[in-house]
């Protein structure tokens, strides 16, 4: 009996919100589907449902138009059974390349669960100290970090935990949106408080996705600006925000074919 292949599985995490999580997601995962990869998406959060809602309004445009849009198949958690949980993954499990999970901007027992069987763990964050103390904290007065944060911890432990299981080193990633309204020494002292951190409890760091009202935009039809064709004349923002996707899908480094982003 052959074997079947386990999709690689793309987790978003971050237990605050605002950080653009949910978007970030959507482009990922469209993006893969766009290029030849079989995808599926599972959003485990039943109350706000970002992810799956942007799909939905996808599909949507895409009978409304008549144009073929690449989506891939995707659900939402009710947020209580885990027998859901498990059988959902069980069927986007099958013959897939990804599998992309979007969990709540809170804790949340799926999202730890979904965390833990990651081999991509993304954790998106805003270029500011309120965001970083999620995963650490730092001196006030030097702002050097001091310690890691109760979610950086947790992550520490659940990669600690796969690793003893099945031998998978969960690749983290610090996504760092790029918010250019933010006070140029603010960021330096951020960044710097990252590369520590980084080389105390191991993730990376990669440029993430700035123009946020342009992803905001294209919420109600579901589009991304991988459908740039679709919504008309680029200005430059367009142009820019494009670029930014560009480099945060060649930043992931995910192990998929070698074939263009899109084109």
């Amino acid at each position: 009996m052959a074997d079947v292949r386990k999709p690689h599985t793309i987790v978003f995490a971050n237990e605050k919100g605002g950080t653009g999580k949910s978007t970030t997601a959507v482009h990922v995962a469209i993006a893969l589907q766009a290029r030849g990869a079989r995808v599926a998406a599972f959003d485990l959060d039943h109350r706000q449902r970002t992810m799956a809602r942007y799909f939905e309004n996808r599909v949507a445009t895409a009978k409304r138009t008549a144009r073929e849009l690449p989506t891939p198949e995707f659900a939402a958690h009710d947020g209580e059974s885990l027998d859901f949980f498990n059988d959902t993954l069980a069927r986007l499990d099958q013959d897939l390349d990804f599998l992309v999970i979007d969990t709540p901007g809170r804790d949340d027992r799926f999202g730890r669960l979904a965390a833990a069987r990651a081999d991509t763990l993304v954790t998106p964050m805003n270029d500011s100290f309120v965001d970083f103390d999620l995963i650490g904290q730092v001196d006030p007065d030097t702002y050097r970090v001091t310690r890691p944060s109760f979610y950086a911890e947790l992550i520490w432990d659940a990669r600690k935990a796969r690793a003893k299981a099945d031998g998978v080193a969960i690749d983290w990633v610090v996504l760092r949106n790029r918010l250019q309204h933010i006070e140029a020494r603010n960021m330096r002292r951020v960044s710097e408080a990252l590369d520590q951190l980084a080389k105390r409890v191991g993730f990376r760091i990669i440029p993430g996705l700035g123009e946020r009202v342009i992803y905001r935009e294209l919420f109600p039809k579901g589009l991304t600006m991988i459908d740039s064709r679709d919504f008309g004349e680029m200005g430059l923002a367009h142009v820019a925000a494009r670029q930014e996707l560009r480099e945060m899908m060649a930043a992931l480094a995910l192990p998929e074919p070698a074939l263009p982003l899109f084109a």
